[in-house]
């Protein structure tokens, strides 16, 4: 497990994504995570989108079931999949501005929460499915945000998390001069492996039905990034401030860090697929 010297806590991660929330939406759009490319001839649009629709094909989510969307940011996922598999979701975030954001853009069957994961207060075993994209990474405590997913789940429940993951075993230079600057400039807690996690689900009671390595299909995500914010910083007043003055500026510095961790393979992207037994004991 990769750990800053400087660790923050669901405080500096909210004010992150509130401080910068301009940036973000301009740059990154409604959904805040990575694009999966199949062809390569996707637009960035299509590839944000056929993330989530992985999601949902892995969660062989059904009509009505009850769901939970953990860091759902602006809500962008819990929408698509609401809409599309017919379920009813619940989204939590730090974020106050993302919470507005998505309170703004009311849908039925959707309802998002200011709240932080790790004190949800959902009843146990009131969701059949929940996904994680690309907010584990934020969690203080991601022993617990693993059990609090195992307690809020049905028995037969399902559970997606897409992670950025460090590198098994990286050293040296990857570790000082990427991943850990990439943690502290994103406002990540940690940041861990396959097996990390792996271990965490298990120990949580989880069964792990999956895994996926798709870094090479989401790499490009930053290199579009990087053209955006260049794009916005010439053209937009306010970006210009925010990534000059901001609190949280330094998260610009991570955007080159972020290419470089995916090309040298310090950083990885997996989708892990977990399932909760069922009440008779046998796999979700």
């Amino acid at each position: 497990m990769i750990v800053p010297k400087s660790s923050p806590n669901a405080v500096a991660v909210a004010d992150h994504y509130d401080e910068l929330d301009p940036i973000y939406r301009r740059v990154w759009g409604e959904h805040v995570h990575h694009g999966l490319w199949s062809t390569g001839g996707e637009t960035p649009a299509e590839a944000v989108e056929a993330l989530v629709d992985t999601v949902g094909s892995r969660l062989q989510l059904l009509p009505g079931e009850e769901c939970v969307d953990i860091g759902c940011g602006y809500g962008s996922t819990a929408r698509q999949l609401a809409a599309a598999q017919r379920v009813r979701v619940t989204g939590f975030t730090l974020s106050a501005a993302q919470a507005d954001y998505a309170t703004a853009h009311p849908v039925p069957d959707v309802q998002i929460h200011l709240r932080d994961w790790l004190a949800n207060g959902l009843p146990d075993a009131s969701a059949n499915a929940a996904w994680a994209i690309e907010s584990s990474e934020h969690m203080v405590d991601k022993p617990r945000f693993f059990d609090e997913a195992h307690r809020v789940l049905s028995p037969g429940g399902r559970f997606v998390v897409c992670a950025w993951l460090a590198e098994t075993d990286a050293g040296g230079w990857k570790v000082r001069h990427l991943l850990e600057p990439i943690c502290r400039e994103g406002r990540l807690p940690s940041m861990g492996t396959r097996e990390d996690y792996e271990a965490m689900a298990r120990a949580a009671g989880f069964a792990i039905d999956g895994y996926e390595d798709v870094s090479r299909r989401v790499a490009r995500t930053w290199t579009i990034c990087a053209r955006r914010l260049t794009k916005a910083l010439l053209a937009d007043r306010e970006t210009r401030r925010l990534a000059l003055g901001a609190r949280n500026r330094i998260f610009v510095l991570s955007i080159p860090r972020l290419i470089l961790a995916y090309r040298t393979g310090a950083m990885r992207y997996g989708i892990f697929t977990l399932s909760k037994a069922r009440e008779n004991g046998e796999p979700g």
